[in-house]
């Protein structure tokens, strides 16, 4: 069930037919076609408790002209300057980002569709796989996409960052004389594991593997937080290293057009880490929480963030700023012109933070799971549980670097983390010393082939490299039996498992079914007697209890912010004992029976 509240200036687009030019108080946010959503979900299902997971929202995305909500189905809606209506993607949708006149779709596949002028000006409506017009076909599959002003950012899965769109004040990296707008993906930087930029901003900041930041674009108010001695240098147009970064670790930067803030979480405090903000810009545009320019990230000091919990969340419009605490606080600063500070009332802007009432919220016991969006002259407060789809968490399972615990250097110097559950399941310890070897006389590109065929006995691959590697693969017996078992059909060209589900059928990936076959006992292997790759095991569980069990099942843990009911326990419980999985790791029981209890304690 959605919660979104809206609060602010109520055009560009207009959101709210029926509400006001400017709404000062948050006011519950519906869709046109919510009602007529619900009523035909349950009218093709019989049961509009099973949809509820896929109507929620997950993320909402904004620029000036157009805004994005995402749902949990992996479908999205577009509100423009026309009546609100569905992306026309195929691909399941994992992420939005909305900028100033550009839209990006990141979708489970790895590709990235967009349009916009900066984009696109011959068809700026026109939805096009940019992705795929990344020079190397080895490097097309995105992880990320983060929307700038006039500038798409895209992460691919080789941790390289690409960039289209303009270049006019160095957001690129490069000199504008040199390139002043480009249409095909340019190469930014190497080695990079986060991006930061906002939808009003004509900058970047680029985070690497070694936690060391850069940043490029505009720098006219000191946002790139470079220093005193930079000031002067009103755009930057060359990737330049951040010095004086506060200690810690960076969650989050967010960026307007005339400033930055940055969450740092206290690495020191290792039971209770604390989460601070930082700020540098031009305090004039009343965005910095404080009353003076600041050419380095400085800490926003101020008493409602000393003994108010943790910050869960915060999000930056154009020039105001709203952070959500883990104590139920809501907390400003910055322009409230339209209301976006949700005050009640409109003209009165705040330099420092304050509070601001929270109204009352429907899911107030689990306040984790509420995101704050700042547009630009408005804002959102929108529940969207931490419990994210399945597919997409499986598929980001291989990217996630507390999953990886074994390094590798290419020729160049270049480091790939590989996946610790298969490599070291697959290989014995004289075979991953022989791969390390090949490894370090390959490049990034040729590695990254390596690895595929390793995780899922992919061959089709340059023969040569084929031939190297094929003696470590085929010397391990148990897997090739592994492989047999799994590549039923023997058709390389189906990557994906089928789960049947009552009358909904899910997609998991081969390479990640063929993981979980081995470690638990061949629970996917329940095929049809066609040798399909369909799978009906779980078409009795309920959609709660199959999202639970089936992440317990590839991360061996209960996720934070899980409601557990007796009737998941008891689900769950026999859907293990029918799997006989119980006898391979029972303590999944004892995780949901003690998350139940301290659910009925607190």
């Amino acid at each position: 069930m959605n919660e979104i509240l809206f609060f602010g200036l109520n055009e560009y687009p207009k959101l709210l037919k029926d509400e006001p030019y400017k709404i000062t108080k948050p006011i519950q946010f519906k869709f046109e076609n919510e009602n007529e959503n619900e009523n035909e979900n349950e009218n093709e299902n019989g049961n509009e408790n099973e949809n509820e997971n896929e109507n929620q929202i997950k993320q909402i995305s904004i620029g000036e002209f157009s805004a994005i909500f995402l749902f949990e189905n992996g479908k999205a809606i577009e509100y423009s300057k026309q009546n609100p209506s569905k992306i026309q993607i195929e691909e399941n949708i994992q992420k939005v980002s909305v900028g100033y006149q550009n839209e990006a779709i990141l979708t489970l596949k790895g590709n990235v569709f967009a349009k916009g002028d900066d984009i696109n000006r011959e068809n700026p409506n026109e939805f096009i796989n940019i992705s795929s017009l990344i020079e190397d076909p080895n490097d097309r599959i995105i992880q990320d996409v983060v929307s700038g002003a006039d500038t798409i950012y895209l992460l691919t899965s080789n941790h390289n960052v690409y960039g289209i769109g303009y270049n006019k004040i160095g957001q690129l990296g490069f000199d504008f004389g040199t390139i002043i707008k480009t249409e095909l993906p340019v190469l930014v930087m190497k080695n990079v594991s986060k991006i930061f930029s906002g939808n009003t901003s004509s900058f970047v900041f680029l985070l690497d593997s070694n936690q060391e930041l850069f940043g490029c674009g505009d720098n006219i108010y000191g946002q790139l937080g470079l220093g005193e001695s930079r000031k002067e240098q009103k755009s930057i147009h060359k990737l330049t290293k951040i010095q004086n970064i506060p200690k810690g670790k960076i969650i989050d930067i967010q960026c307007a057009p005339n400033y930055s803030i940055m969450l740092i979480e206290n690495e020191d405090q290792n039971e209770n880490p604390k989460r601070k903000l930082y700020s540098c810009g031009d305090y004039q545009f009343n965005g910095l929480g404080k009353n003076e320019n600041t050419y380095e990230f400085t800490e926003i000091k101020s008493s409602l963030f000393e003994n108010d919990g943790n910050i869960l969340d915060f999000s930056v419009g154009r020039i105001h700023t709203l952070i959500l605490t883990s104590n139920s606080k809501l907390i400003g600063f910055g322009s409230n012109s339209y209301g976006e500070l949700g005050t009640g009332n409109t003209g009165k802007d705040q330099l420092i933070p304050i509070q601001i009432k929270l109204p009352d919220l429907r899911f107030n016991e689990d306040i984790s799971n509420y995101h704050i969006l700042c547009g630009f002259n408005k804002t959102f407060l929108y529940y969207s549980p931490s419990f994210s789809n399945l597919e997409e968490d499986l598929i980001k399972l291989f990217r996630r670097k507390e999953f990886c615990n074994i390094s590798f250097k290419t020729e160049n110097g270049e480091i790939i983390e590989a996946h610790k559950l298969i490599l070291q399941y697959r290989l014995n310890q004289n075979q991953i010393e022989k791969l390390k070897e090949i490894i370090s006389k390959k490049s990034i590109q040729e590695s990254n082939q390596i690895f595929e065929m390793i995780y899922s006995n992919n061959s089709n691959i340059n023969p040569k490299l084929y031939s190297e590697i094929k003696e470590i693969i085929n010397s391990n017996e148990k897997i090739e039996e592994t492989m047999k078992r799994i590549y039923l059909n023997e058709n390389e060209n189906e990557k994906d498992f089928i789960i049947e589900r009552k009358e909904k059928q899910y997609k998991f990936p081969k390479l990640i079914l063929i993981m979980r076959s081995e470690l638990y006992r061949g629970m996917f292997l329940s095929v049809t007697k066609d040798k399909s790759n369909k799978v009906t095991d779980y078409s009795e569980l309920s959609n709660k209890s199959f999202q639970i069990f089936e992440y317990w099942i590839y991360s061996n843990q209960i996720k934070d912010g899980i409601q557990i009911t007796q009737e998941i326990i008891n689900e769950i419980k026999t859907g293990i004992d029918y799997f006989q999985l119980n006898q391979t790791n029972p303590n999944l029981f004892d995780l949901l029976i003690k998350k139940f209890n301290n659910q009925n304690q607190n």
